[in-house]
């Protein structure tokens, strides 16, 4: 299990030189669309989660829905998040044909970043499914931010704003999802700031930069924020809608 320094740090992990999180034939989408809340979001999660135990059976350790569509009252892409895990996220061939036979194909790969994985299901219901193991903090960065903006409505309307205004200029500018999501991080690392002190997670911890890769929103590692740059080694923060 991840200690509480690891969840609080987001620290960066750029991948090798040369090396690419895109799968072949994979690409960031253009085109942010970002739709009133849907009351419908939750169950749509639990018949992507149904799915994907079906195929997988005990092999899927643990499934929550994670991103914007888990927040009632916030606007979101129409795409459900959800994190997994399995015992090894490295050993693919223990849960990724299964999931492509249940119409998810694999488009990242981020052997250097916990093993993360994430595959993506573009039929209707649209799904991004991020695969972790146990010793990733990701997971549980996902659940104190989802949680925190649904006991706190000020900074669920604080991050609608962030997300239109994002998806806005983005738009403009014909960037991609990763562009998007890093227009998005100086609010979300205030956000997250206030939720961890909130629940004790920075007491007695030496100070740390907290930056952002929610895969709801999270900007793939390497990847340069708008205008140019590196981005902040400051902290994560991992949503994806």
């Amino acid at each position: 299990m991840p200690r509480r320094a690891s969840i609080v740090a987001f620290d960066e992990f750029p991948p090798p030189p040369g090396a690419s999180a895109w799968v072949p034939g994979a690409v960031p989408a253009t085109g942010i669309e970002i739709s009133e809340p849907d009351p419908a979001w939750p169950l749509t999660y639990q018949a992507l989660a149904a799915r994907i135990r079906e195929v997988l059976g005990w092999r899927a350790l643990q499934l929550e829905h994670v991103g914007s569509t888990s927040v009632p009252g916030l606007p979101a892409k129409p795409v459900i998040d959800i994190d997994l895990t399995v015992a090894d996220p490295a050993r693919e061939q223990e849960y990724v044909p299964a999931l492509e036979s249940a119409g998810f194909m694999l488009t990242i790969r981020e052997p250097w970043w916990y093993e993360h994985r994430c595959l993506r299901a573009d039929e209707p219901p649209r799904c991004n499914l991020h695969v972790f193991g146990f010793e990733s903090p990701e997971p549980v960065r996902h659940r104190i931010f989802r949680d925190w903006l649904r006991g706190n409505p000020g900074e669920r309307d604080l991050y609608a704003a962030a997300k239109r205004r994002a998806a806005a200029e983005a738009n403009t500018r014909g960037e991609h999802v990763e562009q998007y999501n890093a227009r998005k991080e100086q609010v979300i690392r205030e956000i997250y700031r206030r939720a961890f002190a909130a629940a004790g997670l920075l007491a007695e911890l030496p100070g740390r930069c907290l930056w952002t890769s929610i895969r709801f929103g999270r900007t793939v590692r390497g990847r340069a924020r708008p205008g140019g740059g590196r981005r902040c080694p400051d902290s994560w923060i991992s949503t994806t809608t």
